[in-house]
């Protein structure tokens, strides 16, 4: 058996060393580029994580009114208050009506 040493000679086709280095060269290539795009989706998912987490937060919250309220929130309760005053006012002219009509009915039935 020889002995390896410093002086040892190697022999090596051309051919193949380029081959060698360019298959190493595209397996270094792809697994930098494959780490990247596990990195990149780790990322997406950590931002989408947060965005689902504050939609769930926002989605329990501001119906509860605990992240306060537009300004158009404000005057559009404004108006519905006028709107429900107003036809409590309205629905007690009804009544009155209703009942003007059932005495010039219950009139007329009896002979007045």
């Amino acid at each position: 058996m020889p002995d390896i040493g410093d002086n040892t000679n190697v022999g090596i086709n051309l051919k193949w060393l380029i081959q060698i280095v360019v298959v190493s060269a595209v397996a270094v290539w792809g697994y930098f580029g494959l780490t990247s795009r596990l990195s990149q989706a780790e990322i997406d998912i950590l931002r989408m994580k947060d965005s689902v987490e504050m939609n769930s937060n926002f989605r329990v919250n501001w119906p509860l009114g605990n992240l306060g309220a537009l300004p158009d929130d404000s005057e559009q309760n404004m108006r519905l208050r006028y709107i429900e005053r107003d036809l409590g006012v309205l629905e007690g002219h009804v009544d009155t009506l209703r009942i003007l009509n059932s005495k010039t009915k219950s009139e007329e039935v009896h002979g007045g």
